[in-house]
């Protein structure tokens, strides 16, 4: 079943529209590009999207039903800046062991390797950093990613890697995937379709 937003509208304290009537649909397995100029609303889509904000306009729902409010969630977000979706004052192995505990399969295919986990964040490379938060967020239980522009500060050679690993959840585990990204030969090469983010209409 879909991962799916309907009507979808959130505003600021300053009472201007980030977003109005925005509709978006992941099926299980697919590959889904956003795209878009900056200040449209993306990430803040990708935070409703992955429960960490609430519309104030529509609804988002997996199988037909709201996201849990509690527990593991099934849709998790990967955050363009990694060293601001972790806790400072954990080290690595904390960090990762927060909602689940990957495996080595997972750790081997992101080339993390286990002499990183007792050091802290600031003790890692954005692209070391980048890996964690990936394996942090794909758990056995993680039916849909949402990748805010996971890759654009990496070099290339981490990113052909971090998206071969994601490629691949996604046939063996039927992974749905949503790739934000102002890359277009990315996009292209990646996604099933690509969906751009028009200006509000409000």
């Amino acid at each position: 079943m879909p991962l799916e937003a309907r009507g979808i509208g959130f505003r600021y304290e300053s009472g201007q529209w980030v977003l109005r009537g925005v509709d978006i649909k992941l099926e299980p397995g697919e590959i889904v590009g956003l795209t878009g100029p900056s200040g449209l609303g993306k990430t803040t889509l990708a935070r409703i999207l992955a429960g960490y904000e609430r519309p104030l306009e529509g609804n988002v729902e997996l199988d037909g039903n709201p996201l849990p409010a509690t527990g593991y969630n099934p849709v998790q977000l990967v955050f363009q800046h990694p060293e601001k979706a972790v806790n400072p004052r954990w080290r690595m192995c904390d960090i990762l062991t927060e909602g689940w505990e990957p495996n080595d399969d997972l750790l081997t295919s992101l080339s993390i390797e286990k002499g990183w986990f007792s050091r802290w964040p600031n003790e890692l490379s954005g692209g070391e950093l980048q890996r964690f938060c990936l394996a942090r967020a794909l758990g056995p239980q993680t039916r849909y990613l949402i990748a805010d522009e996971i890759t654009a500060m990496l070099d290339a050679i981490t990113q052909a890697q971090i998206w071969h690993v994601v490629l691949d959840l996604v046939h063996k585990r039927n992974l749905g995937v949503l790739v934000i990204s102002h890359d277009g030969p990315l996009l292209k090469r990646l996604c099933n379709r690509v969906t751009e983010l028009k200006s509000e209409m409000g």
